[in-house]
């Protein structure tokens, strides 16, 4: 990894690109962030930097939490997310960190977490047919169907069963960065981003571009 940011998850729109096509995009605020700590092989065994998005008021944050801010010569902040960089010789605490790090056609990753949907069933979840809606069939329309015969006498591990849905971290790959505002710190990126308006997300240079 190069370089990395935190964002903050706008919602979709669409652009029209220099030939005129209808490019769908996801606006992210990625930035500016402020780097907390930077971490070296010497003391942590790796080189990585810390990163922290959007301000926080003090009340909101623990003791400790003011004080890992206060080392590192940064006010309170509400999100921290570590990125192990390639090279970190040229950021200190302190050293901020904007959207125009990355550049208009680059491809990236982002990560972030889906939108949670509660406790649903198989239909919802895994996409399973339902049975005919008449009165025959009744009244298991949208059951699951048999899930450990007499000879396992057990049901399989991995099963496509009921249960929690969404909620869960998800990387998206080589997403194409169309747009970015330096001004505003904004970035459009071409496609859907994992999360619901308002959600954190992290960008940073596409590994399998």
């Amino acid at each position: 990894m190069k370089k990395g940011i935190i964002g903050k998850k706008l919602g979709m729109t669409q652009i029209f690109d220099e030939k005129g096509n209808v490019v769908p995009v996801t606006l992210i605020e990625a930035g500016p962030c402020v780097v907390v700590q930077k971490k070296t092989v010497a003391n942590d065994g790796y080189d990585a930097i810390q990163l922290a998005f959007e301000d926080a008021k003090e009340k909101s944050l623990t003791k400790a939490e003011l004080g890992h801010f206060k080392k590192g010569g940064v006010s309170p902040k509400k999100h921290l997310k570590e990125f192990r960089l390639d090279d970190t010789a040229a950021f200190e605490a302190g050293s901020v960190v904007t959207v125009d790090t990355f550049a208009q056609g680059e491809k990236v990753d982002i990560t972030g977490i889906t939108k949670g949907h509660g406790y649903t069933g198989c239909v919802k979840r895994w996409g399973h047919h339902v049975l005919r809606m008449t009165h025959g069939t009744g009244p298991i329309h949208r059951q699951p169907g048999s899930m450990g015969s007499i000879d396992p006498a057990r049901v399989f591990k991995n099963m496509k069963m009921p249960g929690q849905y969404g909620h869960e971290q998800v990387t998206i790959l080589n997403l194409v960065a169309v747009k970015i505002d330096a001004e505003k710190n904004l970035i459009a990126v071409k496609g859907a981003v994992p999360g619901a308006k308002g959600g954190i997300v992290f960008i940073r240079d596409s590994v399998k571009a």
